[in-house]
């Protein structure tokens, strides 16, 4: 049994598979897992692989949002935000999809759902917001959008679909099977094209929400303040001695 929090797979097709695996909390993200899941994205960026697949452990959640044991900076796992790669990102979701989860899914470029998947973005019930949701109207059609945002029901993948959010309804459990045969037709497909579209459309076309332009400025920013560069300066000064910096 792998305890490890995030697990990450790679096919020789060119696919990889990472998995949120936190089953016992039905997936429910915390700071650990949000940097390994941002990890890993960067790594599937700078390498060879072509297509990512971003999954829950099981099929009873996707992710059932924050641990609040734990909390995560969601941003960190959150595509286009805490990493950005220009290849494609399909969500595969079953079961509870709920806030953070919601918005990974809405951020990916694809999305398939099992038709157990149950989604929700509850955060105006519970008093409090990350604001990236508010990206959605920018993705589906707007009054779909607000009925997610502003009333926080839950919905099955039938309505998800019929809102524009996800692209296939599989049978329960069949959601990653989907997701991978997507993910093998695109890796055969040209991927400076895919890039170039994907790129376009997300500088270009989907507007952005203040809340998810503030979010990628933090993830800039966290990338200086995390770099061997932040810790060599005040080294240097203690040590007096100049910095030697490696732009890393």
């Amino acid at each position: 049994m792998n305890d490890s929090p995030v697990i990450v797979e790679h096919f020789d097709d060119g696919v990889t598979l990472i998995t949120l695996n936190r089953p016992h909390k039905k997936n429910a993200m915390n700071s650990q897992a949000a940097l390994d899941i941002q990890r890993a994205f960067e790594a599937f960026d700078r390498s060879e692989q072509r297509v990512a697949i971003f999954t829950g452990a099981g099929d009873d959640a996707f992710c059932a949002g924050a641990d609040l044991n734990d909390k995560p900076e969601f941003w960190r796992c959150t595509p286009t935000v805490g990493f950005r790669t220009e290849k494609p990102v399909i969500a595969a979701v079953g079961g509870w999809c709920i806030g953070g989860g919601l918005v990974f899914a809405m951020m990916s470029d694809l999305v398939v759902a099992s038709e157990n998947a149950i989604l929700q973005y509850p955060e105006a019930k519970l008093g409090f917001t990350g604001g990236i949701i508010a990206s959605m109207a920018g993705r589906i059609p707007h009054k779909f959008a607000m009925e997610v945002m502003l009333l926080g029901r839950r919905f099955s993948a039938a309505r998800a679909m019929q809102m524009g959010l996800i692209n296939e309804v599989t049978p329960r459990g069949a959601h990653v099977d989907a997701a991978l045969a997507i993910a093998r037709e695109l890796a055969q497909s040209a991927p400076l094209v895919l890039k170039t579209l994907k790129r376009w459309v997300v500088q270009d076309v989907v507007a952005q929400s203040p809340a998810e332009r503030m979010a990628r400025t933090q993830a800039q920013l966290a990338t200086i303040s995390e770099s061997s560069d932040a810790k060599e300066g005040p080294a240097a000064f203690r040590e007096k001695r100049a910095p030697t910096y490696q732009g890393k």
